[in-house]
């Protein structure tokens, strides 16, 4: 009687586990850096925000949503209202004034000046952003750049510096060129030759403009504004140099609760926690609605 033989399995059946090492070798490192640098100080600080009242230096009590509650009270709600106005308005000044920068770069100026005009505009971001605020400063200061030469031409100074005003200014100077390079992006891969057969249609500059351009750019548009969004929203140097007491934000709130005088690590950490959720909240509406080929043209 012949001996039974087992199958014969293929070469490939059997070193198909091999081929998840690669790939594990690879991200192992990155995977352990995110794990140690974001993942598990997350949840840390979810798991300090389920602490009501905790203090550094004070015992700890049970968990529990209290700290999630004391956001509820109205001046912290006025607190996180101003910093939604703050991201929301800036982001719209962004999108306003980046917009014809960024279509008259892509698609009106000279094809060999481009490069050198993009880099131009951008020139700014290779600064530091801390010595960006500061400079801001010494504009709109009483006795700044700014008032010399409004008192120069006959024209009553302003007050801007502390103000909310301040914070809109150094917000969208701030951010005002990574709108107009993913829009920039976005537009240098407009159909051009759309918009000429809607002009031989009979259709106006404006319709082409609203019915053709704004279509293609959309994913773009967007993309800028949740990039710009997300970085506004937690913005601290800005909100702290130019805006003073009266310009509060949920970052500087933040702030307050780990370093201040209060010690209110707990509240700081839900608070903490709500500017995580709505910034992950922005970015999967970044990722879901934003054009994907212009979302990293900014690093």
């Amino acid at each position: 009687m012949a001996p039974i033989s087992s199958p014969k399995i293929p070469w490939a059946e059997r070193l198909a586990p091999r081929r998840w090492l690669g790939p594990v070798v690879m991200l192992g490192p990155a995977g352990v850096w995110l794990l140690l640098l974001l993942v598990l100080p997350t949840l840390l600080i979810l798991e300090i925000s389920l602490v009501p009242g905790l203090r550094l230096g004070q015992p700890s009590g049970g968990y529990g949503l209290g700290n999630y509650l004391q956001i509820l009270q109205p001046v912290y709600l006025r607190v996180i209202g101003r910093s939604l106005s703050f991201a929301v308005g800036s982001t719209l000044l962004c999108l306003v004034l980046g917009f014809p920068v960024a279509y008259w770069l892509a698609l009106m100026s000279p094809q060999r000046w481009r490069n050198l005009l993009l880099v131009g505009f951008i020139l700014p971001l290779w600064t530091s952003s801390l010595l960006r605020a500061y400079a801001w400063t010494a504009i709109l200061r009483p006795s700044g750049v700014l008032n010399t030469i409004f008192t120069a031409v006959g024209l009553p100074a302003q007050a801007w510096l502390n103000t909310p005003t301040a914070v809109f200014i150094g917000l969208t100077y701030s951010f005002l060129p990574y709108m107009v390079l993913i829009l920039y992006a976005s537009l240098e891969k407009l159909d051009t030759r759309l918009l000429e057969a809607a002009a031989d249609l009979g259709a106006t500059p404006f319709q082409g403009f609203w019915k053709i351009t704004i279509p293609q750019v959309l994913p773009g548009i967007a993309a800028g504004s949740l990039l710009v969004f997300i970085s506004t929203l937690g913005d601290f140097v800005v909100p702290t140099l130019l805006g003073g007491a009266s310009s509060m934000n949920i970052s500087r709130l933040i702030y307050n609760q780990f370093l201040g005088p209060t010690r209110a690590w707990g509240f700081g950490s839900a608070l903490s926690m709500l500017l995580i959720l709505a910034v992950s909240l922005s970015i999967a509406l970044l990722l879901r609605y934003g054009d994907k080929s212009t979302v990293t043209e900014p690093s």
